[in-house]
């Protein structure tokens, strides 16, 4: 009864998207009419000149598309996770990926990169070194997951939850002791930013590697439908049904970790995203994933672009992190799941 639904409801969420995107483009510190904004964005190279047209091209179109990018990948990763572990509060992050991200992008800007901002690191020397320390630490810590989970021969849901657990607290008190040990204040406030997630850094040459990320994450676990929806009826139901979850469950474990990591590379820890949009377009569409993960993509782009907005604007001419603004709603709607749900499931797997 849900796919009669999907394609209004990918209509509403790409005119939501839209409308979300103008808004992005036009609200900041320096505001600029919607009607300016469509005539720089779509009338053509000889638009593209002057103060406010450098404002949307050059600095809020970059973030916009990094933030519609990133929110899209995190909500499909999550989406994907839950399925994986059969549990609705899983999020990628549970996975440990980001701390070992945020952890290796941190040790770059403290110890490599010297006292610039999150901004400025991002550029110049830190404009590879960041993005790739950033992204070995989400492998190392996806190998240490995945090594404890898979320990005896086989990976149970109860195993991955808590190894994963485990490794974000370890990479967690580790950031926050190179924090400690930072020796100059900017160097404090640019690991505090990178921790909380934030879109600032955005610039048009490091737009490809997320976006490839996306697409070709997206259109290959949309290819794995199927099977994911086989998990849903538990690990007996699906072997009975011909899959081999120890091996399915591998594969997509390493191929959603590491589109989180380069996701976490490129915008920093943003936390809920993964949690909160895969249960509201689960409750729109349903829970087969050929229409789940295209509204959810679609949703999480929504919900990301409208967050940073909202972290940019509401103490400007400061700038909130993005993950500041996600945790503030993902934390009441966590408490408000565990609140309904009916029963408390263990985690032995």
């Amino acid at each position: 009864m849900s796919r009669p639904r999907t394609p209004a409801v990918v209509v509403l969420l790409v005119a939501a998207l839209l409308a979300s995107a103008v808004a992005g483009l036009a609200l900041g510190p320096v505001r600029i009419a919607p009607g300016q904004v469509l005539d720089i964005v779509l009338g053509g190279p000889g638009r593209r000149t002057g103060a406010f047209a450098s404002i949307v091209w050059d600095v809020r179109m970059p973030r916009v598309l990094l933030g519609a990018v990133v929110g899209a990948g995190l909500a499909v990763a999550g989406t994907v996770l839950q399925a994986l572990v059969r549990n609705q509060l899983a999020d990628p992050f549970l996975l440990g990926a980001s701390s070992g991200a945020s952890l290796g992008a941190v040790l770059v800007i403290v110890f490599g990169a010297g006292a610039a901002g999150t901004a400025g690191v991002l550029g110049g020397i830190g404009a590879a070194g960041v993005p790739a320390a950033a992204f070995t630490g989400s492998l190392g810590a996806l190998v240490a997951v995945y090594a404890m989970a898979r320990r005896g021969g086989t990976m149970t849901t109860g195993r991955l939850i808590l190894a994963g657990v485990a490794v974000q607290y370890v990479l967690s008190a580790l950031t926050s002791l190179v924090l400690v040990l930072a020796a100059h204040p900017d160097q404090m406030r640019s690991v505090l930013f990178w921790t909380l997630g934030g879109l600032g850094g955005a610039r048009w040459g490091e737009l490809a590697l997320p976006a490839a990320a996306l697409l070709v994450g997206t259109a290959l676990l949309t290819a794995l439908a199927r099977p994911l929806d086989l998990l849903l009826a538990g690990e007996e139901g699906a072997r009975t049904l011909g899959l081999d979850t120890g091996r399915f469950r591998a594969a997509v474990f390493v191929l959603t970790s590491l589109v989180i990591g380069v996701l976490v590379a490129c915008s920093g820890a943003i936390g809920f995203v993964g949690l909160m949009v895969p249960h509201a377009a689960r409750m729109v569409v349903g829970a087969g994933h050929r229409a789940l993960l295209p509204v959810a993509a679609l949703g999480g782009a929504v919900f990301l672009t409208l967050a940073d907005l909202l972290a940019r604007t509401a103490a400007a001419p400061e700038e909130i992190p993005v993950g500041v603004v996600t945790a503030l709603v993902g934390g009441p709607f966590f408490l408000w799941m565990l609140r309904r749900s009916t029963r408390v499931e263990g985690v032995a797997g």
